[in-house]
């Protein structure tokens, strides 16, 4: 079955914002299907409008969300969301479905502490069947929903809604190979905008563009179906089922999806709101594993976005202006023209293209994420030494553990919360051979207002289990440069971890020693600090503000999670010592000193205490107000320190 595809409309679209209209009548999915065509294309436009006045103010996922608007209409319209199950892959690109289903007031809460999450909760609405935010996970979950359906003998339909980009990952090659074989009910939308957050790299995305022109199958069985009865008769009709399933395997568009078991429909355009619910009402019937392929348009009705959609991917708050005396609106300080902090992201690229012009063996590695990392600044100095793998963690690892093999010196940047998807190849392929694999893991940490499925928590945790490898932790600037330096001459894997958030300057710049030795920044008498990461300076606004309270309190930069700077522990293990991290507590740096000092002179000897992340998925606020809530701040760390040495309550300030 197929459809031409139609140009996509670019304007007619929009409709301005206002308090009133239908999508104020909308309290759940099911008033929807009350609604006439006309009605529904205005509430189209009003949804994007509305979706376009949140994000600008609140920041973030616009250009996903915009491209998928008509066909959530068309999904809440014809199925309903109260019986029915709709599992969204990545989930980035939920806003429209989050207003249909009873959230049009909390609406302008999005992404704030206390408000609605960017991605599907299941917690925040029984229309949210479940809960995503990393890629490629769709189809194996509504797969194992539509099989429990079956098991429990329930009357519903289960869609997975994934896009182009996801289907990069193999894990969802793996659902569909999986549901091509039980054969059970499961509708999968494939919502192809040719563009995931960058432009989708890798054989699929080939393929599925060349869907786009080919248009063989739909002549083939008109052909066939009118001359089969003249030329075989009517007791051929099975061996005639049999030869047209084989052909159009081999010259329809969907001939993979064919193959693993789908009965492909598609191209469809996914901004036509009449043929969309069409379609959906016909699948609504139909048994088996079905896939539909729609296209899309990225950022659709907004200009800036449809020109760009990737700078509109995810979209920052827009800066609030400060007025001065004179009631002069002026740029935020963070915009302010000669701003010259860059992020830790910013940083290591920079280094890592230092690195690339005298090493001509350095490359990098991205699943991906060329912009989020940084790297596409690699890619334009040497595009041949950089590699974007597509939403692949796993063949991300191992693919460097393979060039690293033959000499190559590989940097694969990952999110910290996705490098979990490549933990065991991160053991068994690189760190059991010793490879020299350089891994730059990003966003570890607090992430601020994604969800807590980005929050990078457990990274120092999982790391540092492994043998042969070595975990640095960079408090600035000038530490991630050194470390990515230092990582590339080694002949085993390293791992350099830092967070979401600028890299300025802490402490002096010469004569900080090797990238692993710990650092001693401020003497104390009465307890010592002992952190990584930019945590350090946060430390020395504590210890500073400690001191007015008659309080002497040292701070150490610890630099390597693994190993310990033994010398270091023995110089300041004397004191009463406050670890501090960015990490879970579970096993992380904190973790590591107390087993140090069990092991090495007693630990019932010494008072350690440790401030660090909870046992505990942390709720989605900025990242200053994560960091205050969970004690991380100046304060909270300050009126921890008082509380271990015995002293009264303080007020620091911040």
């Amino acid at each position: 079955m197929s459809l031409e595809s139609r140009e996509p409309r670019t304007g007619g679209d929009r409709v301005p914002t206002g308090e009133g209209g239908i999508l104020a009548s909308i309290s759940g999915p099911g008033d929807l299907k009350s609604l006439s065509m006309h009605d529904l294309e205005i509430l189209a436009g009003e949804i994007r409008a509305r979706i376009i006045e949140t994000v600008t103010l609140n920041g973030g996922h616009l250009a996903s969300s915009l491209g998928t608007v008509e066909l959530t209409v068309a999904l809440h319209y014809v199925f309903d969301a109260s019986q029915d199950l709709i599992v969204w892959d990545v989930g980035h690109q939920c806003y429209a479905h989050k207003l249909l289903t009873g959230r049009l007031d909390a609406f302008p809460t999005l992404r704030k502490k206390g408000g609605l999450s960017g991605y599907p909760v299941c917690a925040e609405s029984p229309c949210d069947a479940f809960g995503t935010g990393h890629s490629s996970t769709s189809i194996s979950a509504a797969l194992g929903m539509a099989v429990a359906r079956d098991r429990l003998d329930k009357d519903r339909r289960v869609i997975a809604f994934i896009g182009d980009g996801a289907m990069t990952g193999g894990m969802a090659f793996e659902g569909l190979s999986h549901a091509g074989h039980l054969g059970t009910d499961l509708l999968v939308v494939l919502n192809d905008n040719e563009m995931a957050i960058s432009p989708n790299v890798g054989a699929l995305a080939t393929y599925l563009s060349r869907l786009i022109a080919s248009r063989p199958y739909k002549r083939y069985k008109r052909d066939l179906g009118s001359h089969v009865k003249w030329l075989l008769g009517q007791r051929f009709t099975r061996l005639v089922q049999r030869f047209e399933s084989m052909v159009k395997g081999l010259i329809t568009e969907g001939g993979l999806f064919q193959e693993l078991g789908f009965n492909y429909i598609g191209p469809v355009d996914g901004h036509d709101l009449p043929t969309l619910i069409r379609f959906f009402s016909n699948l609504k019937t139909m048994k088996g594993p079905i896939l539909l392929h729609c296209r899309t348009q990225k950022g659709r009705g907004y200009e800036e976005a449809e020109a760009d959609p990737m700078k509109y991917h995810g979209v920052k708050p827009a800066p609030v202006p400060k007025v001065d005396v004179e009631g002069d609106a002026r740029p935020p300080e963070d915009e302010a023209p000669g701003r010259a902090c860059q992020t830790f992201t910013e940083v290591l690229a920079g280094a890592l293209i230092e690195a690339g012009q005298y090493e001509p063996r350095v490359c990098a590695i991205t699943a991906a994420m060329p912009t989020g990392t940084g790297l596409y600044l690699f890619q334009e100095e040497f595009p041949e030494r950089f590699f974007d793998v597509g939403i692949c963690e796993q063949h991300a690892v191992t693919f460097a553990a393979g060039l690293a093999a033959q000499g190559m010196r590989p940097v694969c940047a990952i999110y910290s919360t996705f490098f979990q998807r490549g933990y065991d190849q991160y053991i068994h392929d690189v760190c059991l051979q010793g490879l020299p694999v350089v891994f730059a893991i990003d966003r570890a940490g607090l992430v601020g207002e994604d969800s807590p499925t980005h929050v990078g928590m457990f990274d120092m945790t999982f790391l540092r289990a492994i043998p042969n490898v070595t975990v640095l932790a960079p408090r600035d600037d000038v530490d991630i440069r050194a470390m990515l330096h230092w990582a590339l001459g080694q002949p085993g894997p390293v791992a350099i971890r830092y967070p979401k958030c600028e890299a300025p300057t802490i402490g002096a710049v010469q004569d900080r020693g090797p990238a692993v030795q710990g650092e001693v920044l401020r003497d104390g008498s009465d307890a010592m600090l002992l952190a990584v990461g930019p945590l350090v300076g946060t430390c020395l606004r504590a210890a500073e503000s400690l001191q007015a309270e008659g309080l002497s309190i040292g701070v150490a930069d610890a630099r390597c999670v693994k190993p310990l700077d033994t010398a270091l522990l023995e110089r300041i293990g004397h004191l009463l010592l406050v670890t501090v991290e960015e990490n879970t507590l579970l096993g992380g740096f904190g973790s590591a000193v107390m087993g140090y000092f069990e092991q090495h002179g007693g630990l019932d000897e010494r008072r350690v205490r440790r401030i660090g992340l909870p046992d505990a998925f942390v709720p989605h606020a900025t990242r200053d107000q994560q960091l205050a809530d969970l004690g991380l701040d100046a304060r909270g760390i300050a009126e921890t320190v008082c509380s271990f040495v015995g002293r009264g309550a303080v007020h620091p300030a911040k």
